[in-house]
């Protein structure tokens, strides 16, 4: 089967033609660019998110994307402090902050959007503009149906800058994303990789492939930040045989809270350190070809490799442009199945990354995350070419309930100021920092090296600074 074949015959099991007729009036394209925009960064589609501390802030990463005349919504209030920092000391603008009122969870920005003041407020910024982008986290039903509830009152165009909904979640179900690998590059991209929807079957898999893998992993097939990813020595899934397996795979599917209704993978967990990211944004069909951004290392931490941060990549140019060139031909495919938007794709490399090597590609992240935004962010402050960073969580108890302006003075000079050039830290998601203690750090550097000095730095200057 040749990969259009592949391609149509996926689309055509997943029923997407019919699926994605109502979203088309409200597809967006490139004659929408004068509107104002809409940012949204609602969370609520993905599950497990709520287990990630102070996430219900992250709403607020949507800023560091907002130009003067554009808007931000949010069902949590702004930290003191870091708007003035956006709008003062990085120059990103002055869009204007709507608050909803949470309608249950409150990561359901968009839900929130769909009434009261707010709702009210985006009708009339619509009706006066003539329309309306709505710039989702995520394709997610929710932002569509906002766009639709918007348009409907004001009469005026809205568009929304994502995928819909059933291609959304062709590119973020880890399963159906591996059919899509598999038809675009083949199978020796992916990773072994079984999937079921029984407990037995499952169990059986884990323990086929603890004969051939030292670690094998359970993934649940929608899931961010390896939330739903869970791992084993091959000694843990055959210390009893099948019975071993089977404890292991109940226990996986009663934590992440499994109804039975999507199937359970079952993959072999390579071992590498090399685990690269393609960032690319992927505009309408008739806007031309989707463009890679950059490549990232990701930084993982724990035996499940947990995202914590990023950097440019500083692997070989070799791996970087065979990476690179995989990505651009999935970006293709799925923008011919309806894709828009920021997107990004995680790997892992095998070997030598100087000699022989392959490339594993095991997740797409069809959405804004831990990678693209302080990717946009550097971009849109330091411009080109891109300079050395690091982007990382900082994550510090002992700064726990501190204001962000008291943050910004520890830091001082040291803060990047983007009129000078001058500087080497750059702070966002500072929604968690009174609560948790955390925030999002970006430090800059002469070199790579430079840059991870800095990072390394960042912690003991605030700390020091703290005691006076």
């Amino acid at each position: 089967m040749d990969m259009h074949s592949g391609i149509r015959e996926l689309a055509q099991r997943m029923e997407l033609e019919p699926r994605l007729a109502p979203y088309r009036e409200l597809a967006w394209d490139e004659g929408s660019r004068d509107w104002p925009v809409l940012h949204l960064e609602d969370l609520s589609g993905m599950p497990f998110m709520t287990r990630i501390p102070g996430v219900e802030k992250y709403q607020h990463r949507a800023r560091v994307r907002a130009r003067t005349g554009d808007f931000v919504a949010a069902t949590t209030a702004v930290t003191p402090g870091y708007e003035e920092y956006c709008r003062e000391r990085l120059g990103l603008g002055a869009p204007e902050f709507v608050m909803a009122e949470p309608v249950g969870h409150p990561l359901a920005v968009a839900r929130a959007c769909q009434q009261g003041a707010a709702f009210h407020r985006l009708t009339a910024v619509a009706r006066a503009a003539g329309g309306l982008t709505v710039h989702p986290y995520m394709g997610i039903e929710d932002a569509w149906s906002l766009a639709r509830k918007i348009a409907d009152a004001s009469k005026v165009p809205v568009r929304v800058l994502a995928p819909p909904p059933p291609v959304t979640w062709l590119a973020n179900d880890k399963a159906l994303f591996s059919e899509l690998v598999a038809s675009v590059l083949g199978e020796k991209f992916l990773v072994e990789t079984y999937r079921a929807r029984d407990a037995e079957t499952l169990a059986t898999k884990l323990l086929a492939l603890a004969r051939r893998h030292e670690r094998v992993g359970l993934k649940r097939t929608r899931s961010a930040s390896s939330m739903g990813n869970e791992v084993h020595t091959t000694a843990a899934v055959r210390a009893s045989g099948p019975a071993a397996a089977r404890a292991l795979v109940d226990a996986f599917l009663k934590r992440t809270e499994w109804q039975g209704d999507e199937d359970i993978l079952v993959v072999a967990w390579l071992e590498t350190d090399v685990a690269p990211s393609a960032q690319l944004w992927i505009p309408p069909i008739s806007s031309g070809p989707p463009r890679l951004k950059g490549i990232y290392e990701q930084i993982l931490t724990g035996p499940a490799k947990v995202f914590v941060g990023s950097r440019p990549s500083t692997l070989p140019a070799r791996v970087n442009e065979v990476f690179g060139r995989a990505c651009l031909r999935l970006g293709a495919a799925l923008q011919s199945l309806g894709y828009v938007g920021c997107c990004s794709f995680d790997a892992l490399v095998l070997g030598d990354c100087h000699g022989d090597f392959d490339v594993r590609i095991n997740e797409c992240n069809g959405r804004w995350g831990g990678t693209s935004t302080p990717m946009f962010l550097v971009d849109r402050l330091c411009g080109a070419p891109r300079p050395a960073y690091v982007a990382m969580d900082h994550i510090d108890p002992e700064i726990a309930g501190t204001p962000f302006p008291v943050v910004l003075s520890r830091v001082g000079e040291h803060l990047y100021d983007p009129s000078a050039c001058t500087g080497r830290y750059i702070f966002y998601n500072a929604g968690p920092l009174e609560d948790k203690g955390k925030l999002d750090v970006i430090a800059l550097g002469a070199t790579p090296d430079d840059a991870q000095r800095a990072l390394a730095d960042v912690g003991p200057l605030l700390r020091a600074s703290s005691r006076g």
